[in-house]
């Protein structure tokens, strides 16, 4: 089972809690049942389908649910979706009650503030363009509830700084979300109209059509993933010294990208360097790579030009973005004695310099098969020596900040020595030049 911090936990019960308490008034309403298991089998049905093939969420029936039912009993709706979907990974209890508890009050936010607001009438009579006040407000609160709640997921188990948990959030979910609010609302008044339910289900057909071309996207991005992967094996199988060791750089990398307060796409573009840095390898030959002892002069020249290949292996893909630069520029050094170009201070990609430090100290932190790694505290107080000279001060100052916070988890990365056996000494330029 994934390792939960016990603060995360806390949060979903107490969220959770907090929307039990929402359904507690449910005895006190006017409660058309029929309407809710109608509305909680449709979610069902339509969570399903779209988090199986598109992994995100579908709310026009479930803000339909908040402008056509009372509060508590539209807080009911999202629970069959929650005990019948798949949930990949564990822990599948807390996991399960969160997709509950989070659409619950979301969906009694909304309800709340539409039938305040006189939309339940509106809605009866489809009084045009009265109708669009109270819902409009139904699902900016929807949409608040959500990010608010969301936010606290990423500061209690994400480790999000509090002060950027939040940050943006908003901004990004109110479009999708006013889109499936507007269904939502066609929806509510199609079925109170004299053509009832099965008229308000055609409505579900233009956001199909909008699931379709979220699909297009989808199935993009995974041939990008599927791109890195088979870059990133084929450098591993031919390297095994660096075997794990592109992943966690891309870790690191994304530690640091959000702890300088770059945005969600920046950071996805420094997690993307980080794991394609050494991709130039792959134009290396092999014999150097593995080689045990001293590299000679001609050796490390010949080494010295992974950067080179890398980006040009990578020049035509269009989604790397920046990444490209880092790829080329990672072992250029802030005071201009790095390669390949000797550039020096701002000269140097941003990307670069983060994904330097990056590798740095996950090469210092890794375990080989002829060292061992060298604890977490030893390797940064290194980088911190090196700031200035070799390293970007703000980049090695992100990551401190960082790793004190989140920690850290070094890995093996080649074979590593028996239990009771001495790993055998580096040998002399090897580290630097594996790198």
């Amino acid at each position: 089972m994934e390792a939960v911090p016990a603060r995360a936990r806390g949060y979903v019960a107490a969220v959770a809690l907090l929307a039990a308490l929402c359904v507690l008034r449910l005895p006190a309403t006017h409660t058309p049942w029929w309407v809710v298991a109608l509305l909680a089998a449709l979610y069902a049905v339509c969570e399903y389908v779209v988090r199986r093939r598109f992994g995100a969420g579908f709310y026009p029936v479930l803000l339909a649910g908040a402008f056509l039912l009372p509060p508590p009993a539209a807080a009911l709706v999202p629970l069959p979706a929650a005990l019948l979907t798949f949930v990949e990974h564990p822990p599948v209890l807390l996991r399960r009650l969160w997709r509950v508890a989070q659409p619950s009050l979301a969906a009694w936010g909304a309800a709340q503030v539409h039938w305040a607001l006189g939309g339940r009438d509106a809605i009866v009579t489809a009084d045009f363009p009265r109708v669009l006040v109270p819902a409009g407000a139904g699902v900016l609160a929807f949409c608040l509830v959500l990010t608010l709640l969301d936010g606290g997921i990423l500061a209690t188990a994400v480790g999000v700084p509090a002060r950027r948990a939040w940050r943006g959030l908003f901004c990004r979910s109110l479009a999708p979300v006013a889109v499936h609010g507007l269904a939502g609302l066609m929806m509510a008044v199609l079925w109170r109209s004299p053509y009832g339910p099965v008229a308000a289900l055609l409505v579900l057909l233009p956001m199909g059509v909008s699931g379709w071309v979220f699909a297009q996207y989808h199935r993009e991005r995974a041939a990008h993933q599927a791109t890195i992967r088979a870059l990133v094996q084929a450098v591993d199988i031919k390297d095994g010294y660096t075997r794990g060791h592109s992943e966690r750089v891309g870790r690191a990398s994304v530690l640091i990208a959000r702890e300088l307060g770059m945005d969600d796409e920046r950071v996805e573009v420094l997690r993307f360097a980080g794991i394609l840095h050494d991709v130039g390898k792959l134009g290396v030959p092999t014999r150097l790579l593995r080689k045990d002892g001293p590299l000679t002069p001609e050796e490390r020249r010949i080494i010295e030009l992974h950067p080179e290949y890398g980006h040009e292996m990578v020049r035509g893909i269009s989604f790397l973005g920046e990444a490209r630069a880092a790829i080329l520029h990672h072992h250029e050094r802030l005071d201009g004695s790095g390669y390949p170009y000797g550039l020096a201070g701002d000269r140097i990609p941003e990307s670069a310099r983060v994904v330097a430090v990056a590798d740095a100290f996950d090469a210092m932190t890794s375990t080989r098969s002829y060292s061992r790694g060298r604890p977490v505290e030893v390797a940064l107080t290194e980088l911190e020596r090196c700031a200035g000279a070799q390293f970007d001060p703000r980049m090695v100052t992100a990551l401190v900040r960082a790793l004190r916070r989140c920690g850290w988890h070094p890995a093996v990365t080649a074979d590593e020595p028996a239990p009771g056996v001495p790993a055998p000494a580096p040998a002399a330029g090897r580290t630097e030049a594996r790198r």
